[in-house]
């Protein structure tokens, strides 16, 4: 029968070291007389232990893939230092405001202190450690490189989420900007707009065409708002369910993506640059071209990309050379291919793929500023036009009727 670990909290001390000296700090531990035994080990007299007390702005606080990127680079350090691994859980888990991220690094020390590998129990928390991560981790493991290992782990792992965040900022920022519009578009229309009507009713005038259209549309809004705020709220919250729950649509939406203007070349260059880090990654640490091809189908990120990676990993393991399979697939660009057949020819594929990567990395860093660079005008463009509209209708009949006065 497994014994249930004991809860390790955060507490904070009071103390006075041989000198008189007060001092405080944090500690990890089970309990307050474990926190003051371990200080007396340090040869610190305790006062006050307590229980530090949890944020509410960190009650909710879930686990990012920056925690598990920055986690990585830690561990890294701490092999290179010599430090022991279960020590290094300890000073690694005290770094973290994150209580979820704490209690995730003492939950994987518990694991190893039980005597599992570091690679079986990260096995054992899928949701936070990935297959590939799990495969590169157990091959440094049983080459007595963990070291090494766990640095590539870190490159790849932080170039990953550069790259994911840069795509976030292109696709978040015009997105926010139309939803403000929305936002103001609807006050105008709703609390705004009937204002002027009641003004306009004692003109006793005809009124604009563009002025009329504005206030039916206005009209038709208060009458209508909350339909249509079901309407969207409704069709945001169906979109995002077929996305976690339907495998077809999030297929259909990789393959639209890739179809559309700017973004769609922003999408195929990330995925390349996706399939060349991780393959670059996978094949430096040892790991068969067809077994790191079939990590790597997972983490272009892209399924017409992991479709041809699978077909690839066919090709490849029949004895085809990949930069022929690369080729025959029809979804890379020349100059990848082309490093790859460099690679294999001169026994440095993992080197010319690093290259391949960087390069991808880079122009999706510079389509990204580019993009960001022309979105700003031309929302701004947008904004005015559709702001700036609603105000000429708004003020067209009191220009008329100052005229023909």
């Amino acid at each position: 029968m497994a014994v249930k670990a004991a809860k390790i909290s955060v507490y904070a001390w009071e103390g006075t070291d041989k000198k008189g000296t007060k001092m405080t700090g944090e500690l990890s531990g089970q309990n307050p007389a474990l926190i003051k035994a371990q200080l007396r080990k340090q040869g610190i007299n305790p006062g006050k232990v307590r229980k530090k007390s949890v944020s509410i702005f960190n009650l909710g606080k879930r686990i990012k893939a920056q925690d598990i990127s920055l986690f990585t680079r830690q561990m890294t350090t701490m092999m290179k230092a010599g430090v022991p691994l279960l020590q290094s859980f300890d000073i690694i888990g005290e770094g973290f405001d994150n209580p979820a991220m704490r209690k995730l690094v003492d939950e994987v020390k518990q694991e190893v202190a039980a005597g599992n590998s570091f690679a079986a129990s990260l096995r054992k928390k899928p949701q936070y450690f990935d297959e590939l991560y799990c495969n590169l981790v157990d091959a440094g493991e049983q080459a007595g490189a963990l070291d090494t290992l766990l640095d590539r782990v870190a490159t790849y792992k932080e170039k990953s989420e550069k790259l994911k965040a840069k795509i976030k900022k292109a696709m978040t920022y015009p997105l926010a900007v139309v939803f403000v519009a929305m936002i103001v578009t609807g006050i105008l229309l709703v609390k705004v707009v009937p204002q002027f009507k009641t003004v306009f009713a004692g003109f006793g005038a005809e009124l604009p065409g563009f002025t009329l259209m504005v206030i039916s549309l206005s009209e038709f809004m208060q009458k209508y708002w909350w339909m249509m705020l079901g309407a969207l709220v409704a069709a945001i919250f169906g979109l995002r369910r077929a996305f976690k729950k339907s495998q077809a649509f999030r297929d259909k939406l990789d393959i639209w993506l890739l179809k559309l203007p700017l973004v769609g070349a922003l999408t195929y260059k990330s995925a390349v640059a996706r399939y060349a880090r991780t393959l670059s990654t996978t094949f430096a640490a040892g790991v068969p071209l067809v077994d790191a091809l079939e990590s790597v189908a997972g983490a272009t990120g892209n399924v017409v990309f992991k479709r041809a990676v699978l077909r690839i990993r066919q090709d490849v393991s029949t004895g085809m050379q990949l930069n022929f399979a690369m080729r025959t697939s029809g979804v890379f660009p020349n100059m990848a291919i082309q490093m790859a057949a460099i690679g294999e020819e001169s026994g440095a594929l993992d080197d010319m793929l690093d290259k391949v990567a960087s390069f991808y990395e880079d122009d999706v860093d510079n389509m990204v500023d580019n993009l960001t660079s022309l979105m700003e005008p031309f929302i701004m463009v947008v904004l005015g036009v559709v702001v700036g509209g609603l105000v000429v209708a708004m003020y067209l009949p009191i220009f008329q009727l100052g005229s023909a006065i």
